[in-house]
C-alpha cells in the first residue's frame, strides 16, 4: 500500500532512484576477484580483459653469450636493456631461422640456454603466451640457484581459448653463470603499467564515490531546508486559522449580545403593554361592577363572581405563560450545556485519535527505519515519500479541522436560527392568546352592553344618574389615558438612557482597544521599552498585549497564559459566564519568584461575581515560575495585561 502511494505521489523521483540503484548494482556485479595485492586477492574490471585480439609479437635480438674464460673467475656481462615494443597492430609471426645452438623456451620454469659455439652469435628466445589459468605463486627455479622477481600479476577470469602469437624476447645470458635465473624485464614493465592503470582506476572510483557522497549530502541538506520551510508554513497556517476562529467567536459573541439586548427590550415592551392592558381591564371591570350594583344586587354579585373568575383565569394564564417561558429557558440552557459537553467529548475523541495516529506513525516509522537498511538510494526515495505522505496527512488533518469548525459554526447558526424561530413561535402564540383574550373581552363587553341596555329599559328613572356616572367614568378613562401616556414617555426615556449607557460602554471599550493597538504599534516600532514609572522602588516591566521588544518578557507572559488556559480553570467560571457580561481586561502583576502581587481590572466584566472568580483563577494558579536570569536582571515585577475571553475554555488574548 505504501509503495503504491509513493509511486502515485512522486513517480519521477522514484524512477530516478531506482535507475541509480540498478546502475550501482550492475557495476558491483561486473567486478570480479583477480590479481594479488600484498598476498590478497584484488578486484579486476571486465573491460581490462582482452578476449578477441591476440597478444602482440615482440622479438628482441641479443648477442650470444661468450664461452667461459676460466672456471675461477666469471666476469658478468651487463644485460642489454630491453627494447620497448612499438605500438603497432599485431602481425602474423615471421618464421625466424634459429641459430644452431638456439632452443625454444617451454611454458615451464625457464631452463638455462645452451652456450653458443661462437662469440657474438645471437640467441633467439621465444616465450609462448601466458596460460589462461591463474599463475602459481612465486617459487624457486628448477636449479634452486635464484628466485623470480616478486611481481603482482592481475588474475583474469577464464576465457575461451584464443590462439595468440608467441612473444619473443631476447635475453642476455650470463657468461659465467648459465644456470642462474633469467629476469623477465618486459613482463615486469607490463605488470607495472597494469598496476598503475589499476591504481588510477581505483583513484577514479574513489573520486566518483566521494562525489556521490557529496551529492547525497547536498540533497539531504536541501531536503532538511524544504522540511523547515514546510514546518514554518504549517505553523503560519495554524496561527492564521486560530486567529480567524477567534475573530469568528468574537463576532458570534457580539451578535449574541445584540440578540440578548433585543430580546430584553422586546420583553420589557411586552410586559409594559400587558401591565397597561391589565390596568385598563381592571378599570373597565370596576366601572361595570358599579353599573351592575345599580342595576340589581343579584346581577352585581354574579358580575363580581365573573370578574373574580376572569382575574383568576388571567393569573393562571400568566402563570402558565411564565412557566412556559421558564421551561423554554431551561431547555435552552440544557441544550447549550449538552452542546458544550458534546464539543468537549469531540475534542477529547479527536485528541485520542490524534494520539493513536501518532503512535501508528511512530510504529510505521520504526518499521520503515528497519527496512531502510537495505539500500541507500531506496531509503532516500522512501523517506521522501513518507515525508510527503505525512505532509498530505497533516494537510488533510488541517482540512478536516477546518471542515469540523465550519460544521460546528453551521450547527451553531442553525441552533441560533431554531432559537429565533422558537422565539417567533412563542411571540405568535402570545399574540394569538392576546387576540383570544381581546375577543373574549369584546364578547363580554357586548354582553354587558346588552345587560346595560336592559337595565336602562328597566330603570328609566335613573337615566340621569347613569349619565353622571358615565361622565365620571369618562373622566377616569381620560385620566387613565394620561397616566398611560406618561408611563410610555417614562419607558421611552428609560430606554433612551439605557441605550446611551450602552453606547458609552461600547465607546469606552473601543477607546481601550484603540489605545492597546496604539501601544502595540509603538512597541513594534520602538527598539526597546524603557521602564515605566511606578509607585514603588521595585523595577517593573509592562507588557500590553502579546508583542514586545523584550523576548524574555513575551516568553514568560505566554507561559503564564498557557498555564491558566490549560489547567481546567473554566469550571470556576462556567455558570457565571452565562450571564450577560463584557470581556474583561485584566492586569496581573507577578513578582520575580512567580508569586502574584496584585490583580487589577482595566475593564470590568460588569458582573462582580465573575470579576471575583477571575481573581480566584489567577490566585489558584499562583507559582508561575521564577523569572529567567536575563529577565530577573531587568525587572523585579512584570505586569501582564490581557483580555479574557470565555467560550468553551478561558482564552487570554
Amino acid at each position: 500500500m505504501s509503495a503504491a502511494v509513493l509511486i502515485e505521489r512522486n513517480p519521477q523521483r522514484l524512477s530516478t532512484a531506482v535507475l541509480i540503484s540498478l546502475l550501482a548494482h550492475a557495476l558491483l556485479l561486473t567486478l570480479a576477484l583477480g590479481g594479488q595485492t600484498f598476498g590478497l586477492p584484488g578486484l579486476q574490471f571486465p573491460w581490462k580483459e582482452r578476449r578477441l585480439s591476440a597478444s602482440d609479437l615482440q622479438i628482441v635480438l641479443a648477442p650470444a653469450p661468450l664461452p667461459p674464460a676460466a672456471p675461477s673467475s666469471a666476469p658478468a656481462v651487463a644485460p642489454v636493456p630491453p627494447i620497448e615494443p612499438a605500438n603497432t597492430p599485431p602481425e602474423p609471426p615471421t618464421p625466424i631461422a634459429p641459430a644452431p645452438a638456439a632452443s625454444a623456451v617451454p611454458a615451464a620454469p625457464p631452463a638455462p640456454p645452451p652456450a653458443a659455439t661462437k662469440p657474438g652469435e645471437m640467441v633467439t628466445t621465444v616465450i609462448p603466451p601466458a596460460p589462461l589459468s591463474p599463475p602459481p605463486p612465486p617459487a624457486e627455479t628448477a636449479t634452486g640457484a635464484g628466485t623470480r622477481p616478486d611481481v603482482n600479476l592481475p588474475l583474469a577470469p577464464n576465457a575461451p581459448q584464443v590462439r595468440a602469437a608467441a612473444k619473443v624476447v631476447a635475453r642476455d645470458v650470463a657468461l659465467q653463470n648459465p644456470d642462474g635465473p633469467t629476469p623477465n624485464t618486459a613482463v615486469d614493465t607490463e605488470q607495472k603499467k597494469a598496476e598503475q592503470k589499476k591504481a588510477e582506476q581505483a583513484a577514479r572510483e574513489r573520486a566518483l564515490e566521494e562525489a556521490k557522497l557529496e551529492h547525497d549530502k547536498a540533497a539531504a541538506e536541501r531536503l532538511r531546508e524544504e522540511q523547515d520551510q514546510a514546518e514554518a508554513l504549517k505553523a503560519a497556517q495554524r496561527e492564521a486559522a486560530r486567529q480567524e476562529q477567534q475573530a469568528q467567536q468574537e463576532a458570534a459573541r457580539q451578535a449574541q449580545l445584540r440578540q440578548d439586548d433585543a430580546r430584553a427590550e422586546q420583553a420589557a415592551k411586552a410586559k409594559a403593554l400587558e401591565t397597561a392592558r391589565m390596568d385598563a381591564q381592571r378599570q373597565e371591570t370596576a366601572r361595570l361592577d358599579a353599573a351592575k350594583r345599580e342595576a340589581a344586587q343579584r346581577e352585581q354579585a354574579r358580575l363580581e363572581e365573573k370578574a373574580k373568575q376572569d382575574d383568576k383565569a388571567r393569573q393562571e394564564l400568566a402563570q402558565r405563560e411564565q412557566a412556559r417561558a421558564e421551561a423554554a429557558r431551561v431547555d435552552a440552557a440544557r441544550a447549550e450545556t449538552s452542546r458544550k459537553e458534546a464539543a468537549r467529548q469531540e475534542q477529547v475523541k479527536q485528541a485520542q485519535q490524534e494520539a493513536a495516529r501518532q503512535e501508528t506513525e511512530r510504529k510505521e516509522a520504526a518499521r520503515v527505519e528497519a527496512v531502510r537498511q537495505d539500500a541507500l538510494a531506496k531509503e532516500s526515495a522512501r523517506q521522501e515519500a513518507i515525508k510527503q505522505e505525512a505532509a498530505r496527512q497533516e494537510a488533510a488533518k488541517l482540512e478536516a479541522a477546518r471542515q469540523e469548525a465550519a460544521r460546528k459554526e453551521l450547527a451553531r447558526q442553525d441552533a441560533i436560527k431554531q432559537e429565533a424561530a422558537r422565539q417567533d413561535a412563542i411571540k405568535q402564540e402570545a399574540a394569538r392568546q392576546d387576540a383570544i383574550k381581546q375577543e373574549a373581552i369584546k364578547k363580554e363587553l357586548a354582553r354587558q352592553d346588552a345587560v346595560k341596555q336592559e337595565a336602562a329599559r328597566q330603570e328609566a328613572a335613573r337615566q340621569d344618574a347613569a349619565r353622571q356616572e358615565t361622565a365620571r367614568l369618562e373622566a377616569a378613562k381620560q385620566d387613565a389615558a394620561r397616566q398611560e401616556l406618561s408611563k410610555q414617555t417614562q419607558a421611552q426615556r428609560d430606554k433612551a438612557e439605557q441605550e446611551a449607557k450602552r453606547e458609552e460602554r461600547l465607546r469606552a471599550i473601543g477607546k481601550q482597544l484603540n489605545e492597546e493597538a496604539a501601544q502595540r504599534d509603538a512597541a513594534a516600532k520602538a527598539p526597546s521599552r524603557s521602564l515605566l514609572p511606578g509607585f514603588s522602588s521595585l523595577r517593573r516591566g509592562y507588557l500590553m498585549g502579546r508583542s514586545d521588544a523584550n523576548a524574555e518578557m513575551v516568553a514568560y507572559a505566554e507561559a503564564v497564559a498557557k498555564k491558566i488556559e490549560s489547567n481546567m480553570t473554566f469550571d470556576m467560571v462556567r455558570e457565571l459566564v452565562k450571564q450577560p457580561h463584557t470581556q474583561p481586561i485584566v492586569t496581573m502583576a507577578i513578582r520575580s519568584d512567580g508569586s502574584v502581587e496584585k490583580v487589577t481590572f482595566v475593564v470590568s466584566s460588569g458582573v462582580p461575581a465573575l470579576d471575583e472568580a477571575i481573581r480566584k483563577v489567577v490566585a489558584s494558579q499562583a507559582g508561575y515560575g521564577a523569572f529567567s536570569p536575563a529577565l530577573a536582571r531587568q525587572y523585579d515585577v512584570v505586569e501582564i495585561r490581557r483580555t479574557w475571553v470565555f467560550d468553551v475554555a478561558i482564552r487570554l488574548q
